[in-house]
Formats: C-alpha cells, structure tokens, sequence
C-alpha cells in the first residue's frame, strides 16, 4: 500500500467535467480525498487560456511507477496530446509524491518520474488545494506545506481562486 498526492489541472474543453472524471476515476484506485477546484493562471511561457486545478490524495496498491502509468492513463481517456511542453492541455496529472507502506517518502532522481516533484514547492496551483485536503501535509525535502505557501509570493498564492461555477 502507498500514499500518493496527485496534481491534476485542465485548460481545455470542458475542465470541470475532466477534472471531476478523473476525481471519479481516481475513487476506484483507493481511499480518496480531493480538494476543491480552483482557478489559477498559466505556469510556464506559453500563452493559453487558464487552468482549473485540484489535488487528490489516495492510498492503493500501485508503486510509484504504477501511479504514473496511472496518470498517463488518465490524461489519455480526457483526449490529452502532448505536442508543446507546458502547452495547453485536457487534463494534465502529476505525480507529487509518493509515499511507501512503512511511511517513508520515495524519492526517485528519475528523469521520466522524479519524486517528490521537482517544482511542486514553488506551485501555488499545487501547494493551496494541498494545503485544504491535508493541513498538516510536508513535502519531503521541503518540509510543511503551509509554510510553502506562506513562503511564495502573494500575489500567486492570492492567483489560486476557489472555482465557482456561473449558473
């Protein structure tokens, strides 16, 4: 059994929808909290509309390889292509950390899958819904998630909006 934490953002199409199929996907691969969705602007240096983002958090049988082919698995089911590295996408899914049955982090220097992610201390768009499934997560090799957050500038952290739906 493993931990992960997953990060999960959509830009095209429909993204609320993807973003909730996935969640309901995810449901199936173990005990599931996820945070809310939230509206964030673009990371990266491509123009494109902005994102919708949550994490999840499950326990379930895969390894660290496992929740990444399970990832890929589900970026694919919402039509993902992957033409333009940080370019727009259906859905987009990263492994955040993992952690082993005996409660230590996995830490992988993989190019294909580093753990813990290698920028995900520097994501608002990750840290804030983090932060609302889990107020006491840590980072490993960064340390607690609030003070993450408290560390970036305000400005991002004030960009990661709570998304409510217009009726």
């Amino acid at each position: 059994m493993t931990r992960v934490v997953l990060s999960l953002g959509a830009n095209l199409g429909d993204r609320a929808a993807t973003l909730r199929a996935a969640l309901d996907a995810l449901a199936a691969d173990g005990a599931l909290a996820h945070s809310g969705l939230y509206e964030t602007p673009p990371w990266g240096p491509v123009e494109q509309p902005p994102y919708l983002n949550a994490v999840a958090v499950l326990d379930g049988d895969h390894d660290a390889r496992g929740w990444l082919a399970r990832a890929h698995e589900l970026e694919q089911d919402a039509g993902r292509t992957r033409e333009v590295r940080w370019g727009a996408r259906t859905l987009d899914v990263d492994v955040v950390t993992v952690t082993a049955a005996d409660g230590q982090p996995v830490v992988s220097a993989d190019p294909e899958l580093t753990l813990p992610h290698p920028r995900a201390h520097e994501r608002a768009f990750v840290l804030v819904p983090w932060l609302a499934v889990d107020a006491a997560a840590e980072l490993p090799g960064h340390g607690p998630v609030g003070a993450l957050v408290a560390a970036l500038d305000l400005a991002e952290v004030a960009a990661v909006v709570p998304w409510i739906p217009v009726a």
